[in-house]
């Protein structure tokens, strides 16, 4: 995920523009979350033996603990779909810090004593320093966003939720099916379909030459989905079978296609801006070097021989 990512935790996310990660993203540390909410367990179970106060206090701590496991985990999932992607905004705000600040308050006040507040705060900055060691710092900085029309980004965005949202569909429909072949076919036809997404969100430009393939035709691979996974369930048919499986791999070639072609127009593109340069340097009396030309350190040997021969030549018609 050379990708962008929109999600809840990105700036100005909001309603339909929204594009949730993919299930499939996951962060190699997401798992470790769950032992921040196993370590307060303590407090939750010793709450019920202590005076009103302390009760309190226990299942306070627990609770903070627990909020700030998850919040870790909620900056996990986003940290994970920012590395996925080659453009990506920085998360609207640090979950991770806070996540980090939570565990270390929740540790402080389940082990505060009247007559031990300072060694209670010790232990909540160690806990909120060993959170820091244990899942590092939260992306601070946009990803690829240099010289990226943000309007046109957020466009590419929401098309391509609308695109994931109908290989979700697909997906989910092929598994009533109950067949494992079937849903390998769907998942590879997926990721083509991805390439394609992958590619409009490096270059926004490309979205108009390949809006219908993220909309129109992957509703329409839903639908047929759909009711091909009905009627397979029902009769077993291996003739909609074949049917089903010839149409993904007409579709995998059309969306392999276009993003050949999205790639070679931008090579085009880049052809005739180099052109276009070489030109305004030449009016301007510039001349870029000539790949067929010798290296310059060759041209500077063959000068130097020229220049010498010459001399030699004065020299002789002197005498």
């Amino acid at each position: 995920m050379a990708e962008r990512y929109r999600g809840p935790y990105s700036p100005g996310a909001g309603g339909a523009s929204r594009a949730e990660p993919r299930a499939d993203i996951r962060h190699r540390y997401e798992s470790r979350t769950k032992w921040i909410t196993i370590a307060a367990i303590p407090f939750l179970l010793s709450a019920f033996w202590q005076e009103p106060v302390g009760m309190v206090a226990n299942l306070a701590a627990f609770g903070i603990v627990a909020l700030g496991s998850r919040l870790t985990r909620e900056s996990l999932q986003a940290e994970a779909a920012y590395d996925a992607r080659r453009v990506a905004r920085r998360p609207a705000w640090p979950r991770k810090l806070f996540g980090g600040v939570l565990t270390g308050l929740g540790l402080a006040i389940g082990a505060a004593e009247p007559s031990a507040l300072i060694p209670a705060m010790l232990i909540g900055f160690a806990g909120a320093m060993l959170h820091y060691l244990a899942f590092g710092a939260d992306p601070m900085r946009d990803k690829g966003m240099e010289g990226v029309d943000s309007f046109q980004q957020d466009r590419v965005a929401r098309i391509i939720a609308e695109g994931e949202a109908y290989l979700a569909g697909m997906q989910d429909a092929i598994r009533r099916t109950r067949d494992r072949r079937l849903e390998a076919r769907v998942a590879l036809f997926a990721e083509t379909a991805r390439e394609l997404f992958r590619r409009v969100e490096q270059d926004p430009g490309d979205l108009t030459a390949a809006r219908r393939y993220l909309g129109v035709y992957l509703m329409g691979a839903r639908d047929a989905t759909v009711k091909f996974a009905d009627l397979y369930a029902e009769t077993q048919d291996p003739g909609a079978r074949g049917d089903y499986e010839a149409l993904l791999t007409d579709l995998e070639a059309n969306f392999a296609a276009r993003t050949r072609a999205l790639i070679e127009s931008g090579r085009t593109d880049f052809d005739i801006e180099l052109q276009v340069l070489r030109d305004r340097l030449a009016r301007e009396g510039v001349r870029m070097p000539d790949p067929a030309q010798p290296a310059l350190e060759d041209r500077k040997g063959v000068d130097l021989t020229d220049l010498l021969r010459a001399t030699t030549k004065a020299g002789r018609k002197t005498d």
